[in-house]
């Protein structure tokens, strides 16, 4: 399918103490696939990030409040409507949420040991190549052949979770605006830590924070758009 990451001279992940591969700073990007049909697909800008997805954000968002529209003017006594506080509530929940499954991804799966050859080829080209070359613009924010996948298995889980098993369908389409938000804050996040200045207050914080998981911690604070969750599960190193 795409070479080996042991074409670019890169070392195994199982055989180095941290599991990630020699930085490349080449400024020609690693090639994955000897299609240059596939090999377009591993390079995105964020402008296509948040043309894809904002549109998205907005269409949920759109179809909660008109959703509650016809139910307020159901509910309606004289003038008077009930305030959907589920929208605000579930964009929170939602954006609460990224932030963990921010993590996990990244820790667990981004992170994955590999046991094999596939196995490494797989969390190469899922991940590795980013630690093998952190400074790529193209390869910085996550293709749709990743994120709309994960994005149809997370509105899957909302919908089932919320829709059917507590009966709150309506909290849906919040859930998943604010969980899009999160993720789009997280993608642009993480394109500004390794290429804007970010020289003051909590986005300084953010670009030494992401650097030191890069060159220095590669297995400790995984959080990128937030440090929470590395507090909480004690990967967070001072």
């Amino acid at each position: 399918m795409y070479p080996s990451p042991m074409s670019h001279n890169t070392p195994s992940p199982r055989s180095t103490p941290s599991a990630h591969y020699p930085i490349s700073h080449d400024p020609e990007p690693i090639r994955l696939f000897k299609s240059d049909f596939l090999e377009f697909f591993t390079h995105i800008s964020p402008v296509a990030v948040v043309t894809i997805w904002l549109p998205v954000v907005l269409f949920f968002l759109a179809r909660s409040v008109g959703t509650t529209d016809i139910a307020a003017a159901g509910s309606a006594v004289g003038f008077t409507a009930v305030f959907p506080w589920h929208i605000p509530a579930g964009l929170l929940v939602g954006l609460f949420l990224w932030t963990l499954s921010e993590y996990l991804l990244h820790r667990f799966v981004f992170h994955y040991r590999p046991r094999g050859a596939w196995q490494e080829r797989v969390v190469f080209l899922f991940h590795g190549i980013h630690h093998a070359q952190p400074q790529c613009k193209t390869r910085l924010v996550m293709p749709p052949a990743v994120s709309l996948p994960l994005a149809a298995v997370f509105y899957g889980f909302f919908w089932f979770t919320t829709g059917k098993l507590l009966g709150l369908p309506e909290w849906i389409d919040p859930l998943a605006s604010g969980f899009l938000i999160g993720y789009l804050i997280y993608d642009l996040t993480h394109y500004a830590t390794h290429h804007f200045p970010m020289r003051s207050g909590l986005l300084k914080f953010l670009k030494r924070y992401h650097l030191q998981h890069h060159y220095k911690t590669p297995e400790q604070r995984f959080g990128v758009s937030s440090p929470l969750w590395d507090w909480v599960f004690g990967t967070f190193s001072k």
